[in-house]
């Protein structure tokens, strides 16, 4: 009975919300690779864009609500995600044609590429503070919990309660289908099979008839789908800040670079990968050491490694330690 517990607090602390925060990774890093891989270079704005794309599914979702428009026990902002997903697609597009357009035409090393998005990364930031403020927003609507801890206690007569919420299950579902969608349409279409054959080989590809400006706003599009998603899985799973986002950009890139960037299945590993050690090595062992070991050895302390407070120290130290040891990441993408 003491490891059924254990079990339970393990999943309840470490394992749900490790999914749930990896799937939201491993999407933002999806983003991050496929401007790698395809535009060739490092996106820092990405995070931002994240925000952008939360910031007017967010609006949309406050007009739906006010037009007495919901969900159901799901979210009203999944019914806004599409809106969201458009109006970020139209930014990426528009900051492509009046940014990034001038200095891949004349062939700027990746670097200059790299700091111009430093550039709209502020500006992005700049337009969502301004727009929607700097405040905590939730925006989580319908059924909160899906499982919760008094009934799976009465249920199974267990001394702990699993508590799985709705926003979690939803992360695991759409990221799922994102994932899936994602991965088909570059293994299985045409337009997804030139992307790849451009990202391997842009020269060979434009002999081959592949329109590259064709490719960039495909690349765009699909990069501000995922920023988009990702970004409001996150805020729905906890909420909705500006700087949070800025923030996210550190785990995002230790994702992207720990899997191997420009590989999408690498990208996927990698969030995963983070967050269990963001989870893990920050989580206070004690209740779970307290079920499995005798009373003599149980831990007098929390048992934890480090403080939440440096969660983010736990991807910096990864994404160290990957360029030291293996540049090109645990899928032999291009190295850094």
């Amino acid at each position: 009975m003491d490891f059924l517990n254990a079990m339970v607090v393990l999943a309840n602390f470490v394992v749900i919300p490790a999914l749930a925060y990896g799937a939201q990774l491993a999407l933002g890093a999806l983003g991050v690779t496929l401007v790698y891989g395809l535009l060739r270079f490092s996106n820092f704005a990405h995070g931002d864009t994240m925000a952008f794309g939360t910031m007017v599914t967010i609006l949309a979702t406050w007009g739906l609500q006010a037009a007495g428009i919901g969900f159901g026990p799901l979210p009203t902002a999944l019914l806004a995600l599409p809106v969201g997903i458009a109006g970020t697609a139209l930014f990426a597009l528009a900051t492509d044609r009046a940014v990034y357009r001038f200095y891949r035409k004349n062939r700027a090393a990746p670097i200059i590429m790299t700091m111009a998005s430093l550039g709209v990364m502020f500006v992005m930031n700049g337009v969502v503070r301004f727009v929607i403020g700097v405040d905590d927003i939730s925006f989580a609507d319908g059924e909160r919990f899906l499982v919760t801890a008094r009934d799976f206690r009465d249920a199974t007569g267990l001394d702990e309660g699993l508590a799985i919420r709705m926003t979690q299950i939803i992360t695991l579902v759409v990221a799922g289908v994102a994932m899936a969608l994602l991965f088909w349409f570059l293994n299985r279409t045409r337009t997804g099979k030139s992307m790849r054959a451009f990202a391997d080989n842009e020269d060979l590809a434009r002999l081959s008839g592949i329109n590259p400006e064709r490719v960039v706003r495909l690349t765009w599009i699909i990069v501000a789908a995922l920023a988009t998603t990702a970004g409001v899985l996150y805020g729905l799973d906890k909420s909705f800040k500006a700087f949070t986002y800025f923030q996210l950009l550190l785990p995002i890139f230790a994702a992207a670079v720990v899997g191997g960037l420009g590989s999408p299945l690498g990208a996927v590993a990698g969030g995963f990968l983070i967050a269990f050690s963001e989870v893990g090595i920050t989580y206070a062992w004690k209740k779970v050491a307290t079920y499995v070991l005798p009373e003599a050895l149980a831990p007098d302390g929390l048992a934890q490694l480090l403080s939440t407070d440096y969660k983010f120290a736990v991807s910096f130290a990864l994404l160290v330690l990957v360029l030291l040891v293996r540049p090109t990441g645990l899928f032999r993408g291009k190295s850094v």
